[in-house]
């Protein structure tokens, strides 16, 4: 029998809303695996966690959660990248790994926009922290510090194109400071940046409030500012790089995201799209988010291009004015 292109065409149309109908009904069929490009123990780690216990209620299968560092958050990001396009596999996108080091990097494995945007989750303010036993109280004692002394201050990062390393570069550049004065001490993630802190391995680090806020509650470290334009209701003490002669620092903010391989299936773009509605109005994953020092946020994938778009042009404005990056 003949089959006429229409009717090939029309058989085809069929399959693939057979296909996209069984997919919608069986998705999720097995365990979701949502990949940290970072260590534990750091703000992106505790984000996804949040996130997994959270969305338990609204998810039938579990969230696995598996941190895979490296390369500044490049390894975990783009084993992503380059998995199926299936929503079996997910990441914890993290302004470091998914916007700095694809923008700043000579030749990257992936660009901020190569991945599908599932949404924001949250915003992260950062903090700048010394040890609590320092002779450094407040941003003054510290810019003074760094220019009287002979040799660099010490300071932790997650790597050259982490937020960590740019939030510093940053004070010194608004301050006049040259970047000589400091000397860059990377290490595997957030976590790894605070240890070592505490270990008295580096004297200064300008992070996620979420990584460091337990440690500020319990005296181990001292806050000297946030990047937020009003203080913040986990710190009220702590006063803002506005009030401290830096609103030029305000935008320094950080954020998480879910973000999965291109093209997902619609069908699971509208799921995730779902999951994420509902725990905007959870109140355990906003008292949890909130705890952590994060500021919840959770916006459609359209409102997340567009925000991450606006911190790319942003960023390379900054590169190309040599702001320290």
């Amino acid at each position: 029998m003949k089959i006429t292109s229409y009717r090939l065409a029309g058989l085809l149309c069929f399959c693939l809303m057979l296909a996209d109908e069984v997919f919608a009904t069986d998705y999720p069929q097995r365990a979701i695996t949502l990949i940290v490009p970072y260590s534990p123990g750091g703000a992106s780690d505790l984000a996804a966690r949040t996130l997994a216990v959270s969305a338990r209620h609204y998810v039938e299968q579990p969230i696995t959660v598996i941190n895979r560092s490296g390369g500044g958050g490049l390894s975990g990001a783009n084993a992503v990248h380059n998995s199926p396009a299936d929503g079996y596999t997910l990441l914890l996108a993290r302004i470091g790994s998914n916007l700095i080091l694809p923008t700043l990097h000579p030749n990257p494995p992936y660009q901020w926009d190569s991945f599908q945007f599932i949404g924001l989750l949250e915003r992260n303010p950062l903090v700048y922290v010394v040890r609590a036993d320092s002779p450094i109280d407040s941003l003054d004692t510290l810019l003074a510090s760094i220019k009287q002394r002979r040799q660099p201050l010490s300071y932790a990062t997650a790597g050259v194109y982490s937020l960590l390393n740019i939030s510093v570069q940053m004070l010194l550049q608004t301050a006049k400071i040259p970047l000589e004065k400091t000397v860059m001490l990377p290490y595997r993630g957030g976590g790894g940046a605070m240890n070592a802190l505490l270990g008295s391995q580096v004297e200064l680090l300008g992070i996620n409030l979420s990584t460091v806020i337990e440690q500020i509650r319990a005296g181990q470290l001292h806050a000297l500012a946030v990047t937020t334009p009003q203080r913040i209701n986990a710190l009220p003490e702590t006063p803002t790089v506005r009030e401290a002669g830096f609103p030029e620092l305000e935008n320094l903010t950080g954020w998480s995201g879910l973000w999965a391989p291109k093209p997902l299936p619609q069908v699971v773009s509208d799921y995730w799209h779902a999951v994420l509605q509902r725990l905007a109005k959870d109140p355990e994953w906003q008292t949890l988010t909130r705890q952590r020092g994060s500021i919840p946020d959770i916006r459609t994938p359209q409102q997340t291009h567009a925000f991450v778009a606006a911190q790319y042009r942003q960023l390379q404005q900054l590169s190309k004015g040599g702001k320290g990056l």
